[in-house]
């Protein structure tokens, strides 16, 4: 059974183009989306997955109709093929039931990799230079202690929610619980020195 997904990004536009598309590619079930593509939540695409079957071959209009991303696309086709589950794309004529099909989709799984790959080489290289200069990865440690000393300013005022507080300092809740357990922490005692023991004799140096 051939299974359509369709989706658009806006309410504005239409998703007549594609529907049409996939039924006359023989479509028995449609299913759509509203969405931006950069949402994970897309309970149409959700239905058509869980909808499909050893045999069954998920049709789309346009391969970025599926897919956030070509990693994400790449992924979520390989789950298809791992369940016996064929894909096509109407507009770029993959057809993953087929021997062509299967050597595009392979190509496109290796720019996949090769993508993730630049970014994690990019991503190192960075760090390296970074910390070549005296410097390591993540926020300024200057710009936390600013933010946690403007929290607890707010929260000493006692006039503010705890959700006012997070918007105003432009933190989420969990980082403000963890200011405010810093806060709480008792400072460490110091440290008893190796005084000799009342009516215990000192060790001779």
């Amino acid at each position: 059974m051939l299974i359509g997904y369709a989706r658009v990004s806006t309410t504005d536009q239409h998703l007549a183009l594609q529907t049409d598309a996939l039924h006359a590619a023989g479509c028995e079930r449609l299913y759509t989306d509203t969405v931006s593509g950069a949402k994970v939540d897309r309970p149409g695409l959700t239905a058509a997955l869980t909808t499909c079957r050893p045999g069954d071959t998920l049709v789309v209009w346009k391969l970025d109709r599926l897919g956030r991303s070509l990693p994400h696309l790449v992924e979520t086709v390989r789950d298809l093929i791992a369940q016996g589950v064929g894909f096509r794309s109407l507009q770029e004529s993959i057809d993953t039931t087929t021997s062509g099909g299967k050597l595009i989709f392979h190509i496109f799984a290796s720019l996949a990799e090769f993508e993730r790959d630049l970014i994690r080489e990019r991503t190192n290289a960075g760090l390296s230079a970074a910390r070549a200069r005296g410097r390591n990865g993540g926020r300024p440690q200057g710009v936390d202690q600013k933010k946690q000393k403007a929290a607890l300013a707010l929260k000493k005022e006692g006039t503010h929610s705890v959700r006012e507080i997070c918007a105003i300092v432009g933190i989420a809740r969990n980082t403000y619980y963890k200011y405010t357990r810093a806060e709480n922490q008792p400072m460490p005692s110091k440290r008893r020195t190796n005084a000799p023991k009342e009516n215990q004799p000192a060790q001779a140096i």
